[in-house]
């Protein structure tokens, strides 16, 4: 299961969403949803060898050079600022990480220090699919495009009055994620050279692990995960990825 270190972490979350409608515009109306579609670009995959930590570790680089590439281009496009995340790699755990305990969680995301750690365990190695490693790194860089544009800060800062409220946050904030990362993917898509039974499959994944016991509650469904994981994709632009207006029913 993919973490985010964000304000909440560490919570235990309950109860229905009733947050619906947020009021900061930073949020609301972000200048990111205004930049338009991301231009298509080529991104060359290097192979991955099964059980392989460098392979997997040289695939993820070479995804997050395209990721470096595309989003700055886009971003100081725009008008917005852009900086290059720090990444970590790690075959074994770090104790903590972001003053956290790392868990057995595969990435996590530490707004602070715009760094993202990627744990190359053995379960992710073991017959290891090169597209759930791109969709990976995807989804923890979008997590740094919320830090870049202030919707990070935004939703850390956000006011809430119970724990329901403080979920659905937490889920927008996710959702939104998951979106960014299919209209990343939807850029390159084309130079992947793949066909759409890998996405297919990839959604498959995706919604395994919304249906988790316990996650849904913060990270949304599996069917909202998918839902704005496709209409990312489906778009290529970060208009669509406005969770943050969405109804609640949206963000379940």
């Amino acid at each position: 299961m993919i973490a985010a270190l964000t304000g909440a972490a560490g919570l235990l979350l309950t109860g229905t969403a009733h947050a619906y409608p947020v009021k900061d515009e930073t949020l609301t109306q972000n200048a990111l949803y205004g930049a338009g579609a991301l231009a298509e670009t080529e991104c060359a995959e290097k192979s991955v060898e099964d059980g392989d930590p460098a392979s997997a570790k040289k695939y993820l680089t070479g995804v997050l050079n395209c990721l470096n590439a595309s989003w700055k281009t886009h971003l100081e496009a725009a008008g917005l600022q852009f900086t290059k995340p720090v990444v970590k790699f790690y075959t074994k755990a770090p104790a903590r990480f972001c003053g956290h305990k790392f868990g057995d969680s595969e990435a996590w995301h530490c707004p602070q220090s715009r760094t993202i750690a990627i744990r190359l365990h053995k379960n992710l190695l073991q017959d290891t699919g090169d597209l759930y490693l791109l969709h990976l790194m995807s989804q923890m860089y979008a997590y740094h495009v919320q830090e870049l544009v202030g919707i990070g800060e935004a939703y850390r800062a956000a006011p809430y009055k119970h724990t329901s409220e403080l979920n659905e946050q937490h889920r927008r904030h996710s959702l939104q994620m998951d979106c960014l990362a299919g209209v990343f993917i939807k850029s390159v898509w084309s130079s992947l050279e793949r066909p759409v039974s890998n996405w297919n499959h990839l959604m498959g994944m995706v919604k395994d692990t919304g249906d988790v016991k316990g996650k849904a509650r913060v990270y949304g469904k599996g069917a909202s995960r998918v839902h704005w994981s496709k209409q990312g994709y489906a778009t290529g632009d970060p208009a669509s990825c406005n969770t943050w207006a969405a109804s609640p029913a949206k963000v379940s």
